[in-house]
């Protein structure tokens, strides 16, 4: 691969994540101060009184995700914030599209900066 090319995904994968670790940042942010319209959301799904642990999950999480050494396990957390977001949409007859949208970018994102968690360990393992 030329350099070219690896300045360009470097900056493709730099510029993705910084965008999805500002959107989930702000949204927990939103959740922890208790915004208004980020509180009604959750209010339909009789969660209102969550709103600062939630926030604040987003938010750990979404650091966890951004350093190098604590990316695998953000992505795992993240990843499961996410996904329990969508099952408590569909149990309450909402919307996948709000959560799916930065659990979209986030595996993107993690797929860019290190493929191994999708593809596994190339090396052998010692038993």
């Amino acid at each position: 691969m030329s350099v070219k090319n690896l300045t360009t995904k470097k900056t493709i994968t730099i510029g993705l994540t910084a965008l999805t670790t500002i959107m989930v940042g702000l949204s927990g942010l939103m959740k922890a101060i208790h915004l208004t319209w980020s509180v009604e959301g959750l209010a339909k799904t009789n969660l209102p009184n969550s709103a600062t642990v939630l926030g604040l999950m987003e938010i750990s999480f979404i650091i966890l995700f951004v350093f190098p050494k604590t990316m695998r396990i953000g992505f795992l957390l993240i990843s499961c914030y996410y996904a329990g977001a969508m099952g408590t949409e569909l149990s309450h007859d909402g919307s996948m599209f709000n959560p799916a949208v930065p659990l979209i970018l986030v595996w993107i994102c993690a797929f860019l900066r290190d493929r191994l968690i999708f593809l596994g360990s190339t090396e052998p393992t010692a038993h």
